[in-house]
């Protein structure tokens, strides 16, 4: 938000310079974030003085131009050729000397020492629009006679340099969304660090309050959406372009002026921080103002001009016809301030932040209205606002306040009381504070005391402050006013004993495994959690019934929660093929979320929701390129499997636990399904080729998703054990086995392990054949079998046992056959 200066300093008397007003606000947590000096006439009135013409006479070789001498306070005097028929001996003038630069636009121009036609010129006498001070060209400017030669310009027209200060209010400020608001808490800054600090409240004193007749009514029907609504009515005013100096403020502070009434209620939003609207009362029909909703499906055109569907949930502003204005959002096209205005009725009300939110959201629409209403305005204050606001335009744009002010407000929303202890503030800001140094802070930040004793205060905490409704919340407002650097270390370290959470080593297993990957030449993305819904519209694997629906979308490519990592990850993909980086190893830890009607819950509205945090790792492209010493050689599923059982081996999940069951879905053309203890732990697979071509992508990928949650479950309790490594000889067999096609060497794997746990260390293919000589619909698979005894050498008899055993299983579970 954009602070100006000068114009905190209306509310507040300090001595402040910019910067150091910059710390002060950071110092009480409205952090600036910038500071620029902005010059409200362009080039500061810089180089140009008062000056006097001592003489003037007629050019010699000119029949409009005039020779003159004037005295700008310097030893001598300057001769000026001057082309202005106003020009006379005795006036007081503003002169631009020699190397000033004046300003037309975006266009500058320096007044340089020059003859002109003959007649040497030593500066410029001014005339308005050429130093930015009015429009007019008819003349020059002619000063009072009291000016004094010499005055620079800056100084006689008062011009004082600006200085805008980006304050980034956070959610919770909403107080200090304003100049006064800005004003309120530094002046309790003030006091308690220098001492004195007057705050002055904006003058709403010439309000006319004895009007009896000609008032617009309210009436509020949706309470809970409006808890409260002001108006007043203003007859004949005249809609004009706005005085200099309001349309300068408005305008340092980055708002466009439109007219007077429009940039008053502008005005006050900035200096109040409350929003205002304006009704041109003859596009009114009734003689009433009503706050409700209207059923889901009613038109209404925005002041944008676009036409919008409302929700049952949106609070409009009526008249007798229908909606007029999104309440604390937008206003409408057919009753907004136009020129032709004369009758207007002002609107200062109090709405609930959450139905202001959720309008905004549904419509996507974002003003500075809604930007406060949503998070929580003043709802003690609107009749002040709309007295501040209603003197200005009859200042401003003259009219007669019609009747008194219509004021609903059923039920008053009251102060909130806080008990406070002293022990507890000195316990959490961890410092002993006198209690009439924590009286005194909350006496600046216009806390009431109701109560008082030795140990305790009960207070009473204004409404303007609407995150203030906890001790601890006092405790930090006190805080931040004491001043954070005026807490002392103390001479002692304390510490707690702590221990590590399930969360804390997840956190570090994922650090490890991305190591290992970025190590392994995986690059990590991070996608958005929100994604499309039609990429699950026609999926089994995902159905669209099990999405996690966000109500109020922000575009329909971000409509759902995302069921799997896997689609985000081939955007990735295919983002980078189309910029020729075709060779793709990429990793994403991310959660995924899941809706399931049946486990709905009364007691537990959540119980149909689930959240998991997944591991998903994408391959596509060449695993070597370009090499000379090695041929292009393409990635394979086999590769991405690799990579999987490296992470869960580097998990410490045993591999003989693992399993793998192939399937085939409309996601991949051929994928295995991950168990490690009969429990499911991932998938891995090629993605098939119509999911490809709806990501615009020409080759193939691989994908693996892991359960990184289950995983985590999984090795929760694995304790890590030691070994002697064996002194006795590993033995190596192998066995050429056909097999049907539909066996896999999981299977035998599986097999294998079931029937010799103690001996089998480990089973590996080594080579597959399909083709000729064999017998159709069979494969052969080449295995090797490694066996080994950890007390003794294995004899020839022990092994032949083992490997027969191994044979005779295989050959009764899967019809295998040796070769």
């Amino acid at each position: 938000m954009n602070i100006s200066y000068n114009w905190l300093k209306e509310y507040l008397d300090f001595d402040l310079t910019p910067d150091e007003l910059s710390a002060a606000l950071t110092s009480i947590g409205l952090e600036t974030g910038g500071i620029e000096e902005v010059q409200t006439i362009k080039g500061g009135l810089e180089g140009l003085v008062v000056g006097e013409v001592l003489t003037c006479v007629d050019h010699p070789n000119s029949d409009h131009l005039h020779v003159t001498t004037v005295n700008v306070g310097q030893a001598e005097a300057l001769q000026i050729v001057c082309g202005a028929a106003n020009v006379a001996a005795g006036q007081k003038v503003i002169v631009a000397l020699v190397g000033t630069t004046l300003y037309s636009g975006d266009e500058s121009f320096t007044i340089k020492k020059s003859k002109i036609r003959g007649e040497e010129s030593f500066g410029m006498i001014c005339a308005e629009d050429e130093i930015g001070i009015g429009t007019s060209h008819e003349g020059i400017i002619v000063l009072p006679a009291d000016a004094v030669p010499g005055t620079l310009a800056k100084d006689y027209y008062n011009i004082k340099s600006e200085y805008i200060l980006e304050v980034d209010i956070t959610p919770n400020r909403v107080d200090a969304t304003s100049h006064f608001g800005v004003a309120r808490d530094l002046a309790a800054y003030l006091k308690q660090n220098v001492g004195k600090a007057e705050l002055k409240k904006p003058i709403v004193s010439n309000f006319p309050e004895n009007e009896t007749d000609g008032a617009f009514s309210v009436r509020i029907e949706n309470e809970t959406a409006c808890p409260r609504y002001s108006g007043v009515t203003i007859r004949g005013v005249k809609i004009q372009e706005s005085p200099e100096w309001l349309k300068n403020r408005l305008s340092l502070i980055g708002l466009h002026p439109i007219n007077n009434v429009v940039d008053i209620t502008n005005y006050v939003l900035h200096e109040l921080g409350h929003p205002l609207h304006a009704f041109d009362l003859n596009k009114l029909s009734g003689n009433e103002i009503i706050a409700k909703t209207l059923p889901s499906g009613t038109k209404f055109t925005t002041l944008d001009g676009v036409e919008r569907e409302l929700d049952e949930k949106d609070l409009v502003i009526c008249d007798a016809k229908g909606a007029q204005c999104l309440g604390g959002v937008f206003g409408g096209l057919d009753s907004g301030v136009s020129d032709s205005t004369t009758d207007i009725f002002l609107e200062c009300a109090y709405f609930n932040p959450t139905y202001v939110r959720k309008t905004a959201r549904r419509h996507v629409l974002s003003t500075d209205s809604s930007f406060r209403f949503e998070r929580g305005c003043d709802p003690n204050d609107t009749v002040e606002v709309l007295k501040r606001a209603a003197s200005l335009i009859i200042e401003l744009a003259g009219g007669k306040v019609a009747g008194t002010i219509q004021d609903v407000y059923p039920q008053k929303i009251e102060n909130a009381v806080v008990e406070l202890t002293y022990k507890k503030v000195n316990s959490l800001i961890g410092k002993e504070i006198d209690s009439n140094t924590v009286i005194s802070i909350l006496n600046s930040l216009e806390v009431e005391i109701l109560e008082e004793t030795v140990e305790d205060l009960k207070l009473s905490i204004p409404t303007y402050r609407v995150d203030v409704t906890r001790d601890v919340d006092v405790i930090e407002d006190i805080l931040r006013i004491y001043g954070y650097n005026n807490i002392e270390f103390g001479e002692s370290l304390n510490s707690n004993l702590s221990y590590q959470s399930a969360t804390d080593t997840s956190y570090d297993l994922q650090t490890l495994i991305s190591e290992q990957l970025t190590g392994s030449g995986f690059h990590e993305v991070l996608n958005n959690s929100l994604t499309k819904e039609a990429y699950y519209l026609l999926s089994e694997s995902y159905p669209v019934a099990n999405n996690v629906k966000v109500i109020n979308p922000l575009s329909t490519d971000l409509s759902v929660l995302r069921q799997t990592l896997l689609f985000g990850g081939l955007e990735n993909v295919a983002y980078n093929r189309n910029r020729k980086n075709a060779d793709i190893r990429f990793y994403e830890f991310g959660n995924v979320y899941r809706f399931d009607e049946a486990k709905k819950n009364e007691e537990n509205p959540t119980a149909q929701y689930s959240e998991a945090t997944h591991l998903g790792l994408w391959v596509s492209g060449n695993t070597i390129s370009n090499n000379w010493a090695h041929a292009d050689e393409k990635v394979t599923v086999y590769h991405l499997k690799a990579y999987v059982e490296n992470v869960l081996v580097r998990l410490g999940i045993t591999l003989s636990n693992v399993t793998y069951v192939s399937f085939k879905n409309e996601i991949f053309s051929e994928a295995l399904g991950i168990t490690e203890k009969n429990k499911e732990i991932g998938i891995l697979g090629i993605v098939s080729k119509k999911v490809l071509k709806q990501a615009e992508i020409d080759s193939e990928v691989f994908f693996a998703e892991l359960n990184w949650t289950a995983l985590m479950k999984s090795i929760r309790k694995n304790k890590i054990t030691y070994a002697e490594i064996s002194k006795f000889p590993e033995v190596k067999r192998d066995f050429a086995l056909l097999v049907d096609k539909s066996v896999a060497f999981a299977d035998i794997e599986r097999v294998a392990k079931k029937n010799e746990k103690k001996l089998l260390k480990s089973v590996s293919l080594f080579d597959v054949y399909e083709g000729k000589n064999l017998p159709e619909g069979k494969k052969s698979y080449a295995v090797n079998f490694v066996l080994q005894d950890e007390e003794k050498t294995l004899n020839e008899k022990q092994i032949e046992t083992v490997m027969k055993k191994i044979q005779t299983a295989l050959e009764g579970e899967l019809g295998a056959q040796l070769r």
